[in-house]
């Protein structure tokens, strides 16, 4: 298949000379002229390689290379300015920047690099074992996001994709469990076969073991048909049980003898059936604690926890939470029929500072009431739910030094909001060292000190 190619530079020559050329190599070529445009392509489309300029209006290609890792991770992507010093090189490179070009650069350079990093990544798909069709990570609202947190659990996703092995998923309600599930079973071999959901917590516990395990004819009063269960509806793909520590303990000795023997017998059966499924389950609770409780069986966490994936609350990568908001008010004009563009400073420092106990789930639910209770193109700070404007209007307190450090933290994240979260840009705005900025963000400051950085 001909390999897409999106080419991003807001001076026009340039970029219809690049995707004119690129064409004529024989690729599909797609052009943006600002890094905001480059963004909404790359959520619509999946691009083999992004070749973008690094000093735009706006957005620009650095910005571009951090946000397509969360939107398309599977892109490499080259940078190009005319700008260059070995700062901005190895600081593109630092970020994820596939190469780097110095305008003016020779067209057969660019045809040269593009084919480097295509014949790379066709060489690691070559290596790999045959994976199916939809072998890229869903770009859903768990995975919109360009953090520290979210790269791990990327990564994460595509080392159990790459194994047979069971998988744990733990995390806080509204985290985005199950679109981990659904991307490990995606991208890995058993991507071509089912995958069956099932709520620990939702089926009663008489009706549960016959959902997974299923039942002959006449086991039981009302099982008038025989019932092969999901554990056999799911052979050669991936059974998700979802919230595990839900599930009766009379029924974790049944689940665990299916693991270790690779067969279930159904209610009433007097021969087990053999069953090829992986289990990937997840579960809000401690299950350590739920063990010590005698409430789970410790045999069966650790057959169930062979690998661990562990979901980041939303507020401990708040750095996400701008692109989470971009992404939600995208998906929701479509569904709502609206044109809001964007949030207001002051909106946008609320739902950053908001302590999110619902998570991701959370805060699309506040994005979805902002937008159908407002009539603007932009969600202000009256638009949001009292709790979250409450939160970015604290109440003073009479010690000084307290509040200050309230007052300090509140207009870093203002700066911090209107540079769309770039940490740097805002240490180089307040005055202040990057390594001052997330003292002063966590709360180390010294009281009543001046930052020795201003």
């Amino acid at each position: 298949m001909t390999a897409s190619i999106l080419v991003v530079d807001d001076e026009s020559t340039t970029q219809d000379a690049l995707g004119v050329f690129l064409e004529t190599e024989g690729y599909r070529v797609a052009t943006a002229g600002s890094g905001e445009e480059a963004l909404t392509r790359i959520e619509e489309q999946e691009f083999d390689v992004i070749v973008a300029d690094v000093v735009m209006p706006g957005v620009g290609g650095l910005e571009v290379l951090e946000r397509s890792r969360a939107l398309n991770p599977g892109a490499a992507v080259i940078l190009m300015t005319g700008h260059a010093t070995v700062e901005t090189a190895v600081e593109a490179l630092r970020r994820g920047a596939c190469d780097y070009l110095q305008k003016p650069f020779v067209l057969h350079d660019l045809a040269l690099c593009v084919q480097r990093l295509l014949r790379r990544r066709s060489g690691r798909q070559a290596t790999r074992s045959p994976a199916p069709a939809q072998a890229a990570v869903p770009s859903q609202e768990l995975l919109v996001g360009a953090s520290d947190a979210l790269r791990i659990v990327r990564e994460q996703i595509v080392r159990c994709a790459a194994a047979p092995s069971n998988v744990l998923i733990t995390g806080e309600s509204g985290t985005g469990k199950e679109l981990v599930a659904q991307a490990i079973h995606a991208t890995s071999s058993r991507g071509h076969g089912r995958l069956l959901p099932v709520n620990c917590g939702a089926i009663p516990d008489s009706l549960l073991e016959s959902q997974l395990f299923g039942h002959v004819r006449g086991a039981f009063t009302s099982a008038v048909q025989a019932n092969p269960g999901l554990f056999v509806a799911a052979h050669g793909g991936t059974l998700f049980l979802d919230e595990i520590a839900e599930l009766p303990v009379s029924l974790q000795a049944k689940l665990l003898r299916v693991i270790e023997e690779k067969q279930v017998w159904a209610v009433g059966a007097t021969q087990p059936r053999p069953v090829d499924v992986r289990i990937i389950a997840t579960t809000n609770r401690d299950l350590a604690a739920e063990i010590a409780a005698g409430r789970f069986r410790a045999d069966l966490f650790y057959r169930l926890n062979v690998v661990h994936v562990t979901l980041p609350p939303l507020r401990e990568r708040r750095e996400d939470i701008p692109l989470l908001v971009e992404h939600f008010i995208r998906r929701l004009n479509l569904r709502l029929h609206r044109r809001v563009r964007g949030v207001q400073p002051e909106a946008l420092q609320a739902l950053v500072g908001h302590g999110w106990k619902g998570n991701v789930r959370e805060l699309e639910h506040v994005l979805e009431q902002a937008m159908i209770l407002g009539d603007g193109e932009l969600i202000g700070l009256g638009d949001l739910a009292d709790d979250l404007t409450a939160d970015s209007v604290p109440s003073c307190p009479t010690d000084l030094r307290v509040a200050v450090r309230l007052f300090e933290r509140s207009h870093i994240l203002d700066v911090l909001a209107r540079v769309r979260f770039n940490k740097r840009d805002a240490a180089r705005l307040l005055g202040i060292s990057l390594a001052s900025l997330y003292r002063k963000l966590n709360g180390e400051s010294p009281d009543g000190a001046a930052d020795e950085d201003a």
